[in-house]
């Protein structure tokens, strides 16, 4: 039986926490309002010292996990291999990054980190005694432009069901099943230059069922005659090669792989007064959830904030109320 929960990341509110608008409890007290029973944290944002913060730091977090109750739910960590100018990191250095990740995260009572996608497979095997000594699940994030056509996914994807353990696992982002292309990315990159005649374009391949992603695998990424034909001025150079995160993947992409999906991310670009996401149907993908036995949360990640048009102001705040709203509203139907 599922038991879907539903989970705010922080990513959604980095722009009130950046620019000093809402402090991190402040935040934390506003997605507990929301309604949401979890959060998800960026710790090397909103966590000083990251990835070995100060007690300090620490006692503060747990005092705003205790005053709202919300379930830290996960903890989004990005492996940066370019901390040099001359080198990469060696596979050594990424294991001992992530160890303190790990340890971080059992230190703020976090049970699950999000690796971002990319992170190599290699990773698995000798995190594996530190996840299960500190309680701690790794998921790779299956992202758009970065899903099941890309090797280092796959490879990913290959290690994890060999080692077949209940903490190495994934998150999938819902940007692979956008329905249609998201109208604020053309009504921002049209303000700044892009010709309409493309996302025309991109509007008729949705329409097909498919996506310029899919496209592109199939031309060996060469633009197709109507796409060129579409290119009307110079910035259009700069703005298609963007438009191939937005993929338009089946639900049953997931058939084989629910028993290790961790952790859902609930993209979200534009939320619509009349309920609905814009672009993706939450309403099936919550009901393909439920008919497979999920049982963890599905977390509000807006990203409509980066498409904010000039003289506008953010939405963040609203975007995430309206989304936890309508959430319920689908699990209240779903799931009773």
């Amino acid at each position: 039986m599922s038991r879907i929960k539903t989970c705010v990341s922080l990513y959604s509110l980095q722009d009130e926490y950046l620019n000093k608008r809402m402090t991190l409890e402040e935040i934390m007290h506003y997605v507990k309002d929301c309604g949401a029973e979890g959060v998800e944290v960026l710790p090397d944002q909103m966590l000083h010292g990251t990835p070995e913060p100060a007690q300090e730091e620490l006692d503060k977090w747990n005092k705003y996990v205790a005053d709202t109750g919300l379930v830290p739910a996960c903890g989004d960590v990005f492996l940066n291999t370019n901390l040099y100018k001359n080198r990469t990191l060696t596979k050594k250095e990424c294991v001992e990054l992530l160890i303190k990740e790990i340890k971080l995260a059992h230190n703020m009572g976090l049970h699950l980190i999000r690796l971002v996608s990319m992170v190599p497979y290699w990773v698995q095997e000798p995190l594996l005694p530190y996840c299960q000594q500190y309680d701690v699940a790794i998921a790779v994030e299956v992202h758009a432009g970065m899903a099941f056509d890309v090797q280092a996914t796959n490879d990913f994807i290959r290690e994890m069901k060999r080692l077949n353990s209940p903490y190495i696992g994934l998150v999938i982002d819902t940007g692979i099943f956008c329905r249609r292309m998201p109208r604020v990315v053309r009504a921002y990159e049209t303000s700044i230059g892009t010709s309409p005649e493309v996302f025309d374009y991109m509007d008729s391949l949705f329409a097909k069922g498919t996506d310029f992603h899919q496209v592109l695998l199939k031309t060996g990424y060469q633009y197709p005659e109507e796409l060129k034909a579409a290119m009307k001025s110079e910035h259009d150079k700069i703005s298609v090669p963007l438009l191939d995160g937005y993929e338009n993947y089946p639900y049953e992409v997931l058939d084989d792989l629910m028993p290790y999906v961790k952790h859902i991310h609930l993209k979200t670009f534009e939320m619509t007064p009349e309920g609905p996401e814009y672009s993706m149907d939450y309403k099936g993908l919550l009901q393909y959830l439920h008919d497979h036995d999920y049982d963890g949360y599905v977390s509000t990640e807006y990203e409509g904030n980066r498409f904010t048009l000039a003289g506008h102001p953010m939405q963040e705040k609203q975007q995430v109320a309206m989304q936890q709203e309508y959430l319920k509203k689908c699990l209240k139907e779903i799931q009773g």
